[in-house]
């Protein structure tokens, strides 16, 4: 993992900014104009009550080896800013910075049909 770090907000929740591989399965090949393809790097948000709850949301989508190690790379104040004007609290971007990219809700990363679980047997 490339780099991560959090910040804590002075009402007690953390902002949680993680570099992370783009999916490469069930997602589309590249996003609308991010030029992330699959295996690329990706800077994630996550805004939850604190640091255990943000990787929680993250594995619960599928993203199974989110670790944090460390604070080399906490959220800058215009990250913070996105990710608390968000409705969902996740938000993904591609990591090297092309010019003035759009933060995107984690569900285009995730692809189209999202992360539907684990498949379950037939009963």
């Amino acid at each position: 993992m490339a780099g991560g770090g959090f910040c804590r907000l002075p009402n007690g929740t953390v902002v949680v900014a993680l570099t992370l591989t783009r999916p490469t399965e069930g997602a589309p090949s590249c996003a609308a104009g991010t030029g992330a393809g699959p295996g690329a790097p990706v800077r994630v948000l996550v805004h939850a009550a604190n640091r255990a709850r943000a990787l929680t949301r993250l594995r619960n989508l599928g993203l199974r080896a989110v670790y944090l190690r460390g604070n080399d790379r906490p959220p800058t104040p215009d990250e913070i800013t996105a990710v608390l004007h968000h409705p969902d609290g996740l938000l993904w971007r591609a990591a090297p910075q092309a010019g003035q990219e759009l933060w995107h809700p984690i569900r285009a990363l995730l692809g189209p049909a999202g992360y539907a679980g684990p498949a379950r047997p037939a009963a």
